[in-house]
């Protein structure tokens, strides 16, 4: 009798890792802010899904798609959501840490030039050098506002971001010790 315990647990140890890998993996799939175009007024808007929602159906013939945040929220709240098909036909394309991954590809930092290699999504980020010279974090960029942030931004990597941002921050700590052109002798 042992031995049909045994296996009736190792069984049900890897029904277990099966159902749990399943749904961790819509989770991850799921999650994370989005841009959509909304239906409604043919406008980007920013929304989140619920993705434990979609997790906790692992074995669903589709994902059970259901917003948890929209940029729209809470004017339109009682909408249809008829944008989660948006989502469903191309859900990693509409992630924002893929659209901007995507956007720093092939280009280099504004400030000092250096190209952008791979984009890791740990640790520390390059940034956006909006218009008006002032460079932000991506999390501080709407979602419903990305597409026309980016079509008027640079690139600026991590530590022209870092500087940028001490020097708006703290100009009594920042020092200019470069000479002016005019005092310069030949």
């Amino acid at each position: 009798m042992p031995v049909l315990e045994i296996a009736a647990g190792v069984i049900a140890v890897a029904v277990a890792f099966v159902v749990i890998g399943r749904a961790v993996r819509l989770w991850w799939k799921y999650r994370g802010a989005r841009v959509i175009t909304c239906p409604e007024n043919l406008r980007p808007a920013g929304v989140s899904v619920d993705a434990a929602h979609v997790a906790a159906n692992p074995f669903a013939k589709t994902p059970q798609l259901r917003l948890s945040s929209c940029s729209r929220w809470p004017e339109r709240a009682g909408c249809g959501q008829q944008c989660l098909s948006q989502v469903a036909a191309t859900p990693e394309e509409c992630l924002v840490r893929n659209i901007l991954v995507q956007w720093y590809a092939g280009k280099r930092c504004a400030t000092c030039e250096q190209p952008f290699g791979e984009i890791s999504l740990a640790g520390a980020k390059p940034a956006v050098l909006c218009a008006d010279g002032v460079s932000v974090e991506w999390s501080e960029i709407p979602a419903d506002r990305l597409t026309e942030t980016l079509a008027a931004a640079s690139p600026i990597c991590f530590a022209c971001h870092m500087g940028n941002t001490l020097v708006r921050s703290h100009p009594e700590l920042v020092v200019d010790r470069r000479r002016p052109a005019d005092s310069r002798t030949g």
